[in-house]
Parts: C-alpha cells; structure tokens; sequence
C-alpha cells in the first residue's frame, strides 16, 4: 500500500480476541426503563421474574439483536448502556506513530510490545557488526527482522543506515558501551567469536537477554517501527474511535487500523455504532 507521498507501507493485521455480546446492554437499558417484558428476547422478558443464574447468562451473552439497543442509539443517542459491551483486538503491525495517536481515546484498556525488553536482537546485531562484520551486515540482518511497517526495502535500509550511525555515535561516547548492551553472562562471547560476527550474532541471541536493554536504546528507533498491541474499547468507546479514525481526516496508518479493526467487528456491534452509508 503506498501513501500520498509515495513511500510504501504495510498494512497492520486485526483479530478480534473476545467481545462480551449485546445482551448485557440490553439488559441495563431495560433495567433503566423497568421493560424487560417488552424484549423480543425471551431471556430477557425472565428477568421479570427471575434473578438470572448461569444458564440464563450465558443465553443472555448468546443475543444477537436488540430493538431497544437500536432505537436507543440511533433515536434516542442514549448511549451509556453500550458501555457494558467490551471487545478485545489483537493488532500486529502498526506503528509506533499510531500509538501517539491512540493515547488520545482515552477510554480504553492497551498493552503495548515493549521497547524495553524486546531490542535485544537489534543490539546484538549491531555488537556482532563491532566484531567482525560492518554496517552492511548490519543493515542486512536488521532487515530481515522485519521491523518497519514501511516496506520498500531500499527506503528502510536508510532507516536501518541511520539507527547504526546512531549506535556508532553511542559507542563511542558511552563508558564501557557492552556492559549495557550485552548480558554479564555473554559478555565472553566477544573474545570467543572475535572476528565472525555471524556466529556471534548468533550466540549473543541464543545466550540470556540483557535485561531492560531498550532503556538505553529508545532513542534509536523512529515511528516507523512496528508495533503490536491488545487493545479493549467499550462499545461505545469503540463508536468514537470509529467515527474518529475511519475519517479521511485521520491519519492515514490510524485509518487503515480502524478499518481493519472494523472488518473484524461482528455486525450485531456495528449495526449499533456505525452508519451505514
């Protein structure tokens, strides 16, 4: 996929983990209007009735249409009850600059791929490239990672270029730089493997992990990197974000996710939040 400025890029990938269903949704709104009689559900007309147990939730959690919920969103805009329906996304290959993005929908539960604990491979690549390989080797390896949601090669090897000009200039100004980019325990790894950055590359990965190691690297990386995520809107928390993002004033890379995140979303979520057009 490329942009309006010619660089190309990758699109992220959604699954959706878990949703939680409509049926609670509509089981607050007939407990603010005292209805539960008028359902079309007959689950829900119990509740009259009934305190419902498990069996009864669980056909509860089994709804897929609601008339209130309909009328109450599109008529009345009455939306707090869509709040008691959550969904969970999987994200995989967005970008760092989304997430800037992202932290401005505030009602939301997100966990992010950290920094600080998954660039060992990257350090130990440019290590290895001190020992026996060069930038280009560098460069190559980096790569093959993977790591860019933007997807013209020639493009990320100057991404890749500048992350190495970056650790070099670290390299040189930092006090004993291995102690912070190498575990304690593989530090001898570059005396045994002087000279063949390959298979010291390929010890460093299969020796422990430097701990927290991207505490002293972030600022290596640009928003251009890819990122993954779990994230759960709420249902009505979801409308905003969909309104939001699905905008062709949005940012394209947030757009993309917001449609994809919306391919995933079962229509009985949809059909409530979304207009059709």
């Amino acid at each position: 996929m490329e942009d309006m400025y010619g660089i190309k890029y990758s699109k992220p990938k959604v699954v959706l983990l878990q949703d939680t269903g409509i049926g609670v949704s509509e089981t607050a709104a007939r407990t603010c209007y005292d209805s539960f009689l008028n359902s079309e559900n007959e689950v829900i007309k119990d509740i009259e009735n009934h305190m419902p147990d498990g069996a009864m939730c669980d056909e509860i959690n089994e709804i897929e249409d609601s008339s209130l919920l309909s009328d109450l969103a599109w008529t009345y805009f009455h939306h707090s009850i869509l709040e008691h329906a959550n969904l969970s996304f999987l994200v995989r290959g967005t970008s760092r600059g989304v997430l800037q993005e992202h932290a401005r929908h505030r009602i939301q539960a997100i966990s992010v791929r950290s920094t600080r604990y998954t660039m060992s491979s990257l350090i130990n690549a440019f290590v290895a490239s001190q020992n026996g390989g060069s930038k280009d080797f560098f460069i190559d390896k980096i790569l093959s990672f993977d790591m860019f949601v933007t997807s013209d090669a020639e493009y990320n090897k100057i991404e890749i270029g500048a992350i190495y000009d970056k650790l070099k200039y670290q390299a040189k100004t930092v006090d004993d730089f291995y102690s912070i980019a190498v575990a304690k325990s593989s530090i001898g790894f570059l005396e045994e493997f002087a000279g063949n950055a390959q298979k010291l590359f390929e010890a460093l990965e299969s020796g422990k992990k430097k701990r927290n190691v991207g505490d002293a690297f972030k600022h290596i990386i640009s928003d251009n990197v890819k990122v993954d995520m779990v994230v759960t809107f709420n249902l009505r928390s979801l409308k905003n974000y969909f309104t939001l993002r699905d905008s062709g004033a949005a940012y394209f890379q947030i757009r993309w996710l917001a449609q994809e995140m919306m391919r995933v979303t079962p229509s009985k979520y949809l059909d409530l939040i979304v207009k059709k057009k």
